[in-house]
């Protein structure tokens, strides 16, 4: 057996599911013929979105998905590799996305636009929804963190009210939690 243990523990546990989820939401985009082709690669950036996005929820330190030049950069990256795999896969048939099938030929040239559009924007939608979550959640917590340590400090009566806003910061985190796994 080696090292392992026979029975996973709470970390096997938790990277399994991780992966499991990871290989289902594959299985159900891509079908199971490209599912092992590219797993590696999805699990690999879902494991560094997620480490990248957890690791703001740390005091002092720094969320690289909150800045917007970093997920611009990562979503141009992605979008890029997604053109080369679907010339690779699909040649010239490619641009059949661009015009749904049955369109009226009076209306081609505007379906075209929109859709282009829709194709090139993707990049700036994914890239934006995720700096925006990140860096609105990150400021959030600093804020209330702020807060709360102000009244601390301030004493008095303030003292006592410094548990509300205690409180709120620790649901605030248990939502923060969420979205960063949301958002891998």
């Amino acid at each position: 057996m080696g090292n392992g243990y026979f029975v996973p523990g709470r970390y096997q546990n938790l990277i399994e599911s991780f992966f499991t989820a990871n290989l289902t939401l594959l299985k159900d985009t891509v079908g199971t013929k490209f599912r092992d082709i590219f797993m590696p690669f999805i699990f690999s950036i879902f494991s560094f979105l997620l480490f990248s996005n957890l690791l703001g929820l740390i005091p002092y330190s720094f969320t690289i998905s909150s800045h917007l030049v970093v997920t611009l950069l990562f979503a141009f990256a992605l979008w890029v590799g997604k053109l080369i795999v679907g010339f690779k896969l699909h040649a010239s048939k490619l641009f059949s996305i661009l015009l749904p099938q049955g369109a009226p030929f009076g209306m081609v040239l505007f379906l075209v636009a929109i859709e282009l559009t829709t194709f090139v924007m993707t990049v700036i939608s994914l890239s934006v929804r995720l700096f925006a979550n990140m860096m609105a959640g990150h400021i959030l917590l600093k804020v209330f963190a702020g807060f709360a340590f102000t009244m601390l400090v301030n004493g008095g009566f303030l003292y006592i009210l410094h548990y509300f806003p205690l409180i709120v910061l620790l649901m605030l985190l248990g939502l923060e939690l969420g979205v960063a796994l949301v958002q891998a």
